[in-house]
C-alpha cells in the first residue's frame, strides 16, 4: 500500500520519494525495535542446552557433576556482561554486538568440533571456557540491542523488556524448527546452526542500532500491543506444531513447511512497522512544507529580516548540565532518592540491590537449574526422547509468555493501579515453588505441568527485575547495572545446580551402580533411574526459592512509598525541557533556511519589479 502511494508519482518523482522514505524507515526508532527483535530471537541459545546435553555427555564420557559444571560455566558466561556493559558506556553498541558475534561464533563452534570429534578430546576446563565465551555473547547481544532499545522507549520500558525477552525466549522453540528443517534429527548439528545463525543476524544489523533522540508519540503503546499480538501468534503456531511433532513424525518436507511458517511469522512485525513510519512520513513532509510556507510569508511581510537577526541563540545549559559531579568513591554510601541516576558503586552497595540479587538468585537459579537437567530429569524419569525435545519447546514457549505478560502487565498495573513490580516478582517467586514440588514428587506426566510452570516463572522473572533496576537506580548507567543485576543468575545457578542437583544426581547413580554390583570405568558416563535421582534436590531448591521470596518482600516494604509517586515523572519533566530546547534549535535553522529561500526569491524579483514599473509609466 505504501509503495503503491509513493510510486504515483510523475515520473522520477515516485521513486525519489520511494528512496526517502526508506531512508527514513531504515534510520527509524521502529525499524531499530524490529531489527531488535530479530536480534533477540536469535540470542536464546543458552536456553535449549537441554537439547544437546547429552551429546556433549555421552560423546566426552562426562558424569552428571562435569555436565552441570560445563552447565554453569554456559551460564555463568550468558550473564557474566558486566564487561559488556562497561564497553559499552564507552562505545557505540555496533561494537558491542560485533564483539558479540564473533565470540557466538568462536564458542560453540569449537564446542561443535569437540562433539563431532574433529578435535582431539578437549579437557573439562577447555569445555567450560569455550561453552562460556559462546554463551557470553548473549550478554553482549542484550546489551547492544535490549539497553539500547530501553534508553530508546524510556517511558515504555516495562513493555519493551517483556516484548524483547519475550523474543530471546521464544528462540529455544524457533531454533528447534529450523534445526529440524536444516539437518533433521542430528541433535550435534544443532550446536553448529547455534554458531552461525545468530552471528548472521548481528551482522546484518550491526549499524541499525545505535541510541537515537527520544520522541513523544501518542500511539506508541498500540504498536507494541500490534507487535504483542503478532508474537501471540507466532507463540501459538508454535506450540500447535509442538504438539503435531509429538503426536505425529514429521517427515522433512513437513520439517520445512514449519520452519518457513515460523520465519514469515518472525518477519511479520516488519509491516507494522513499516506501515507505522509510511505514516509518520507523510506528516513530517507536510509539516516541512506548512512551516517552509509560513516562514516565507513571515519572512516577505519582514525584509528587513537577514540571517543574522534571524539566528537564534543556542540553548543555555540548565542547572543540572552545570552541577558538578563528586568523586564516584565520595559519595557510595550517600546515594540519591530511589528514581534519580545513581553512580555504579552506589547502585552495588546499595541495600536495595543486595536484595534484589539474593532474591533472584534463589528464584532464577532454582528454575534455570531445572531447564538444563530437563533431559536428565526426563531420561531419569522413563519419559521417550522425543517428550524431552516437547519439554523443552515447552519451556521455551512458556518463558516467552512470562516475559511478554510480566512485561505489559506490570506496566498497565503500575501505570493504572500503582501495583509495584517488586510485589509481583514476589508472587512470580512463590509460583515457581510449584513447578519444583512437580518435579520432586515426579507423579505421573507431571514433568508437562512442571515445564509450564517453571518456563513461565523463570521468564517472567527477568523483565521485572531489569524494569526494577532501571526505576530505582536510574538509566545513566544501566548498561553496567542491567549485567549486574543478570549475573545473580550463574550464583544461584552454581549453588543450586553444580553442588545440590549434580553432586546429589551423581551419589544416588553411584549408589544404584553399586547395588548392581557393577564397578564404574574410567569415562563411563554415570546414569540414575528413578524419583529419587532429582527428589532431594529439587526440595531444597524449592525452599531456597521461598528464602528468596520472603526476602523479596523486605524490598516491597522498602519501595512501596516510591512505587505510590509518579515514577516517571522526573523523566518526563527533563524530556519536555529537551523538547523545548530542540524545538528551539529547530526554529533557529528553519528561519535561516528562509531567509536563504528569500534571497533566492529576491534574486529574480527586480527585473519583473523593473517591467511592472515602466508599465505603471506608460
Amino acid at each position: 500500500m505504501a509503495v503503491a502511494e509513493l510510486s504515483g508519482g510523475r515520473g522520477g518523482c515516485g521513486w525519489r520519494e520511494m528512496r526517502g522514505f526508506g531512508l527514513h524507515a531504515f534510520t527509524s526508532r521502529w525499524f531499530m525495535l524490529f531489527a531488535c527483535i530479530l536480534i533477540m530471537t536469535a540470542a536464546g541459545a543458552t536456553y535449549i542446552f537441554g537439547m544437546y546435553s547429552n551429546d556433549i555427555k555421552s560423546s566426552l564420557g562426562f558424569d552428571q557433576s562435569t555436565l552441570n559444571l560445563i552447565s554453569f560455566s554456559k551460564d555463568l558466561g550468558g550473564n557474566l556482561g558486566v564487561i559488556s556493559g562497561l564497553i559499552n558506556e564507552i562505545t557505540p553498541p555496533w561494537v558491542v554486538l560485533l564483539m558479540g558475534a564473533l565470540m557466538n561464533f568462536f564458542g560453540y563452534f569449537m564446542i561443535w568440533l569437540a562433539v563431532t570429534a574433529k578435535i582431539p578430546k578437549p579437557h573439562v576446563w577447555q569445555m567450560c571456557i569455550c561453552i562460556a565465551i559462546g554463551a557470553n555473547s548473549q550478554s553482549f547481544a542484550n546489551t547492544g540491542a535490549l539497553v539500547t532499545c530501553v534508553k530508546n522507549f524510556p517511558e515504555s520500558r516495562g513493555i519493551v523488556l517483556g516484548l524483547l525477552k519475550g523474543f530471546v525466549g521464544l528462540s529455544g522453540a524457533v531454533f528447534t524448527q529450523i534445526y529440524h528443517s536444516i539437518y533433521g534429527n542430528n541433535s550435534k548439528s544443532l550446536i553448529l546452526l547455534i554458531a552461525w545463525l545468530p552471528s548472521a543476524v548481528s551482522f546484518v544489523f550491526l549499524r541499525t542500532i545505535r541510541i537515537m533522540k527520544v520522541v513523544r508519540q501518542e500511539n506508541e503503546l498500540k504498536i507494541f500491543y500490534k507487535l504483542f499480538y503478532l508474537s501471540l501468534g507466532l507463540a501459538g503456531f508454535l506450540m500447535l506444531i509442538i504438539i503435531l511433532q509429538n503426536r505425529l513424525t514429521f517427515t522433512r518436507l513437513e520439517y520445512h513447511v514449519s520452519a518457513s511458517i515460523v520465519v514469515v511469522l518472525i518477519f511479520l512485525p516488519l509491516l507494522v512497522i513499516l506501515k507505522e513510519e509510511f505514516t509518520l512520513w507523510k506528516f513530517q513532509k507536510q509539516t516541512l512544507e506548512k512551516n517552509k510556507i509560513i516562514q516565507l510569508e513571515i519572512i516577505s511581510q519582514n525584509p528587513q529580516t537577514n540571517g543574522s537577526s534571524s539566528s537564534s541563540p543556542s540553548p543555555q545549559p540548565t542547572s543540572t548540565d552545570l552541577r558538578k559531579s563528586d568523586s564516584c568513591f565520595q559519595n557510595i554510601f550517600k546515594p540519591p532518592e530511589r528514581g534519580e541516576n545513581y553512580t555504579i558503586l552506589q547502585a552495588l552497595f546499595s541495600v536495595d540491590m543486595l536484595i534484589l540479587f539474593i532474591s533472584t538468585s534463589c528464584g532464577v537459579g532454582g528454575t534455570l537449574t531445572a531447564i538444563d537437567n530437563l533431559g536428565q530429569i526426563g531420561t531419569s524419569l522413563g519419559y521417550p526422547t522425543q517428550s524431552i525435545s516437547t519439554f523443552v519447546s515447552l519451556v521455551s514457549i512458556w518463558n516467552y509468555l512470562g516475559r511478554v505478560v510480566a512485561g505489559f502487565s506490570s506496566e498497565i498495573l503500575l501505570t493504572k493501579y500503582k501495583f509495584p513490580r517488586t510485589l509481583m516478582l514476589t508472587f512470580v517467586l512463590l509460583f515457581s515453588c510449584v513447578g519444583h514440588l512437580l518435579i520432586a514428587f515426579a507423579v505421573s506426566n507431571s514433568l508437562y505441568f512442571a515445564s509450564i510452570v517453571i518456563g513461565f516463572c523463570f521468564g517472567a522473572q527477568w523483565p521485572l527485575m531489569f524494569a526494577i533496576i532501571s526505576e530505582i537506580f536510574g538509566l545513566k548507567y544501566y548498561s553496567t547495572l542491567y549485567n549486574f543485576g543478570a549475573f545473580a543468575s550463574p550464583v544461584g545457578m552454581y549453588i543450586l545446580s553444580v553442588k545440590v542437583a549434580g553432586s546429589l544426581y551423581d551419589k544416588e547413580a553411584m549408589k544404584q551402580m553399586k547395588a548392581l554390583g557393577h564397578v564404574r570405568k574410567a569415562g563411563e558416563e554415570l546414569s540414575c533411574n528413578g524419583v529419587h535421582c532429582y527428589r532431594i534436590a529439587f526440595l531444597v531448591i524449592t525452599a531456597a526459592t521461598l528464602f528468596g521470596c520472603l526476602v523479596s518482600v523486605i524490598l516491597v516494604l522498602r519501595t512501596r512509598e516510591f512505587y505510590k509517586g509518579d515514577i516517571y515523572k522526573r523523566f518526563r519533566q527533563a524530556m519536555t525541557t529537551a523538547e523545548r530546547e530542540m524545538e528551539t534549535e529547530t526554529e533557529a535553522v528553519k528561519g535561516r533556511d528562509g531567509v536563504a529561500q528569500l534571497n533566492r526569491a529576491e534574486a529574480s524579483v527586480p527585473a519583473k519589479s523593473s517591467v511592472s514599473s515602466s508599465m505603471d509609466d506608460r
